[in-house]
């Protein structure tokens, strides 16, 4: 017999629908179905169907008596009675719920995609509609009945990806659009649909169901993400990504050198190196190659500089490099894990399918670029360099000067041949002053176009008369068509070309640039746009330039003051991230360190989303300030900077450079013994990061540093917030009873400044203790009582982390709907702002939720998305955390072996952080797991030190533990003392 539950319920037997009965009947039914194989009691029956009328107990025997009639004819089905009930005895293959569970597993645990897409199809066809469509789930269990939709909507687009990936356009469409068209909200099957409608030509439909989309989440006030709208974007385009420049113009010769790229390209090599000096044409070669190759790589192509050898400027790393490239390949920012390893992976699965064109420009070295070569068989490298490649970063490529024939060629294509027509000599004269290298042929035909009246033999005589290039870049004769557009220069363009020489970041914006011409904005664009027109600065993006390395350091060896302009610049930052940090932040601007520097061109800001944006966008340049401040003795910059940028660090979990800057601050501030201001701030952020990584002793100590520095203030919200932070790792560390006082006492402190937010934060981290300690109710009043605040403040990182501790609770006390809608808006909010810290708890949640519920596989795949997740964020406690609840899932599903790996794992990190809570969770858990393994000898040690920590924690467990130990008859209870 067959049992249907995907949508109207059913029941076949060869062939033929069995009658079920009145809807009463079928009630019963169910009840036996989702407990299906486990004894259920006549009382707890009649509860789940009838609720507060036990009078209907007498009616249970009737319906199972005409079930039993009904299922006579199949002898693999049978409603057996217990001591107490009824137990529905029934193979989990009788059930299409089950069936799709496990071709679901099966589907993901396969390596061949061909298989994988057979065994989701046949998952998907098992639905026929709404789970129990015709069935009123108050009558069957109400809350406790767990549906499989969530998992039905995964599955099929997962099969899509399948689909798309195989080529199969036409059947994800199809099936899609059935989704898409009830539900358009649903952004993920929005995207495929997309993407499949673009295969299959039709542009139009894709923007439609965008549209539809867009329509559909504003209705929820929610934006569309990232994904959506690049892939909205090219159907607009009707071109796939691309960040290519545009061609260099006039680009001549280099014919070789293209063939070569072409020839690599087309025969299965990953990568061209091209190495050359300074000025050489790389670039341009690189940008040229990757344009005439657009159509062998339709699905992209992509350009990042790496900045390998840019004056002033630290090399790109390899983690930022990957950032940037996933970013530009669609994924949303949210979704980029922070460890380099999980980045690899993802930007390489991006990859895989699509013939796309990486362009990597200014490369330090192989290493920098090894992990960002494609390894997917149709996508293709050109990486540029001063350096010459290693063996194994493709086929080297080394550009000499250009012959002299090309040189002229590309000087008069320039210039303009009809001013050089009949000219020969002299054109020859100009590109051999130039050491035949492009970058200076460009700047002199840029400067002799801009004069119209000079004659050939006015430049020639400009470029014999000057002097050396004062950068050491060993060639004189390139370096002069740089120093003639540099002398032909009003005497504000060399000025602002000079500075530009001394920009402790990659680029600069033209705010920033007024700030360090201590100049207008409407003048300074003009000056940018006159450099930009003589090919002495280029345009990244709107407003935001960048001058080409070479130039930069010829502009840094220019003679001249620029100390005081440094300094207009990093005042502008200052001043600029001060009112960002405030606006992306607003909750953290009461703890915001008092910034008395101006700038009269600093940008202010309207909304969290351009505030949040110019921070991200400004980041390298910030971190470089930073640094610049902190070595050329400018401690109040450098440590305000850093505190600052704190919370951005924060909520994306970016950690290294968090503790980088966070530790130069330290030194200054504590270099000056009167800087208590400083001391105060840099050493309670300072303590944050460490507490993070799980770093407890530290980061208690550097908050105990950091009170005393608050108290000197008279600051009582600094003092709340240190106290916090003092309490949190005394938390950890299993000193609850102090954890509990210190967050009391910051409480009321928060109450008599009137600060909400901080209000919040002490009253959640109140009712997490009290939840540790089986005061539920109280935990529970405490968390509600924190949720409207923060919605009030819009703190939407804060928000998120109560309401998981909140769904936490109301799971442990039996109210798993509410949980569930608990842990998923935590999910969605810490997904809007970034922080994969917190959606990887909410994730981990929603599986401990399904856990209880008895739906392991739902289980298992959230918690291995939450892993995922947080394999790139390094939060102790959080890994921790997830080794346990995935370990107790494993136990659930009966995988002993994984469950004790998994709590050993979570038993070694919580003695390398000291987080007595979890060790002694881990303890309790290995013995639990070795017991049930045999090894009773084993586990007396974890049995032991569990009981006597939870017993030192005066946690509930300890007598739990007993009390497990005492129902047993093996080794485990004969060693108790």
């Amino acid at each position: 017999m067959d049992f249907r539950m995907l949508g109207p319920l059913e029941a076949w037997h060869d062939g033929v629908p069995v009658p079920l009965g009145d809807q009463q009947q079928r009630f019963v039914l169910i009840v036996l179905l989702l407990h299906s194989n486990k004894p259920l009691s006549a009382d707890r029956l009649t509860e789940i169907v009838w609720g507060a009328n036990p009078e209907r107990r007498t009616l249970i025997r009737g319906y199972i008596n005409k079930l039993r009639k009904a299922f006579a004819p199949a002898d693999d089905v049978a409603i057996e009675t217990t001591a107490t009930g009824y137990l529905l005895r029934v193979s989990p293959e009788q059930l299409d719920l089950h069936r799709f569970d496990r071709w679901r597993e099966q589907a993901r645990q396969e390596q061949e995609p061909r298989r994988q897409i057979e065994l989701l199809r046949a998952a998907v066809d098992l639905w026929r509609g709404r789970f129990l469509e015709d069935i009123d789930i108050d009558r069957v269990g109400g809350t406790d009945v767990i549906s499989p939709a969530d998992s039905y909507f995964d599955t099929v687009g997962d099969l899509a990806e399948l689909e798309l990936t195989t080529g199969d356009h036409r059947s994800a469409r199809d099936r899609l659009r059935r989704i898409v068209g009830k539900e358009p909200d649903r952004q993920r099957h929005a995207e495929l649909l997309m993407r499949a409608l673009l295969a299959n030509g039709d542009r139009v439909e894709a923007i439609r169901v965008f549209h539809s989309t867009r329509d559909a989440l504003a209705e929820l006030d929610l934006e569309p993400g990232l994904k959506l709208r690049n892939i909205a974007a090219r159907a607009e385009r009707g071109e796939p990504t691309s960040s290519l420049p545009s061609r260099p113009g006039g680009f001549t010769g280099r014919e070789d050198e293209l063939a070569l790229i072409a020839t690599a390209a087309g025969t299965g090599e990953k990568a061209v190196w091209v190495s050359g000096a300074p000025g050489v044409g790389k670039t341009g070669l690189a940008v040229e190659a990757a344009h005439r190759l657009r159509e062998r790589f339709p699905d992209g192509q992509l350009l990042l500089r790496l900045n390998g050898f840019t004056p002033n400027v630290a090399a790109m790393t390899m983690g930022d490099a990957l950032t940037q490239l996933l970013l530009e390949l669609g994924v949303p920012a949210e979704q980029i894990p922070a460890s380099p390893g999980r980045k690899i992976t993802m930007y390489q699965n991006e990859l895989y399918g699509t013939r796309t064109l990486i362009l990597l420009d200014n490369a330090k070295s192989a290493e920098q670029v090894h992990a960002l070569l494609p390894e997917a068989p149709d996508c293709f490298a050109i990486v540029t360099s001063r350096r010459v490649g290693e063996p194994d970063t493709g086929q080297q490529v080394r550009l000499a000067p250009l012959p002299p024939d090309d040189a002229a060629a590309l000087f008069c294509t320039l210039a303009g041949p009809l001013r050089v027509t009949g000219r020969a000599p002299e054109v020859a004269e100009v590109v051999k002053r130039c050491g035949h290298l492009p970058m200076p042929i460009r700047v002199s035909a840029a400067l002799f176009r801009r004069h119209d009246r000079w004659p050939l033999e006015h430049l020639l005589r400009l470029l014999a008369e000057s002097g050396p290039w004062h950068a050491d870049t060993g060639n004189d004769a390139g370096a002069a068509a740089v120093r003639v557009s540099y002398q032909q220069l009003g005497e504000h363009q060399q000025e602002m070309f000079r500075l530009l020489g001394h920009t402790p970041g990659p680029h600069v914006t033209v705010a920033g640039a007024a700030a360090l011409m201590d100049n207008a904005l409407t003048q300074t664009r003009l000056v940018l746009d006159e450099l930009h027109e003589v090919c002495l600065v280029e345009e990244l993006t709107p407003e935001r330039y960048q001058m080409l390395d070479p130039l930069k350091e010829f502009a840094a060896a220019e003679p001249g003051e620029h100390t005081d302009a440094v300094l207009r610049l990093l005042d502008f930052y200052l001043v600029t991230l001060a009112d960002a940090a405030g606006t992306a932040y607003p909750f953290e601007r009461a703890r915001l360190p008092a910034v008395t520097r101006k700038s009269p061109v600093a940008r202010t800001f309207e909304t969290t989303a351009a505030a949040a944006a110019w921070i991200t966008a400004e980041r390298d340049n910030l971190v470089a300030a930073i640094r610049y401040a902190a070595t050329h003795d400018l401690p109040e910059h450098s440590w305000r900077l850093a505190v600052l940028i704190w919370r951005y660090f924060h909520t994306t979990s970016q950690f290294d450079d968090w503790a980088e800057t966070m530790e130069l601050a330290r030194r200054l501030v504590t270099a000056d013994k009167d800087n208590t201001v400083g001391q105060a701030h840099v050493l309670l952020r300072l303590a944050t990061v460490h507490n993070r990584r799980g770093e407890l002793t530290e980061a208690l100590e550097l908050a105990r540093r950091a009170l005393p520095c608050w108290v000197r203030l008279g600051d009582a919200r600094g003092e709340a917030t240190t106290l916090c932070a003092i309490a949190i790792p005394t938390m950890e560390l299993g000193r609850h009873a102090e954890a509990i006082t210190l967050f009391e006492v910051a409480l009321e402190k928060y109450e008599e400044v009137g600060d909400l937010r901080g209000q919040a934060h002490a009253l959640s981290n109140l009712g997490y203790l009290n939840e540790l300690h089986g005061e539920l109710d109280v935990a529970l009043r405490q968390h509600r009582a924190a949720v409207p605040i923060l919605r009030e403040i819009q703190h939407t990182q804060g928000l998120a982390h109560v309401l998981n501790n909140l769904g936490s609770v109301r799971q442990r006390l039996g109210f798993a709907s509410e949980a569930l809608i608990d842990h998923r808006e935590a999910h969605q909010l810490a997904a809007e702002v970034g922080d994969e810290c917190v959606m990887a708890y909410a994730l981990s949640n929603i599986g401990n939720v399904h856990r209880s519920a008895g739906r392991i596989p739902e289980a298992e795949r959230y918690q291995e998305k939450a892993a995922g997740i947080a394999a790139g964020v390094f939060d102790a406690d959080l890994r921790t955390r997830l080794f346990r609840d995935r370990a107790a899932t494993a136990q659930a599903k009966g995988d002993h072996v994984e469950a004790l790996r998994l709590y050993k794992a979570a038993l070694e990190l919580a003695a390398t952080s000291g987080n007595r809570g979890h060790r002694a969770h881990a303890d309790r858990g290995v013995a639990q797991t070795l017991h049930r393994l045999g090894r009773h000898g084993d586990a007396v040690a974890n049995w032991e030190a569990a009981e006597k920590e939870f017993t030192a924690l005066d946690l509930p467990e300890a007598g739990q533990v007993r009390a497990e130990r005492a129902e047993l008859t093996c080794a485990c209870r004969d060693e108790m003392g």
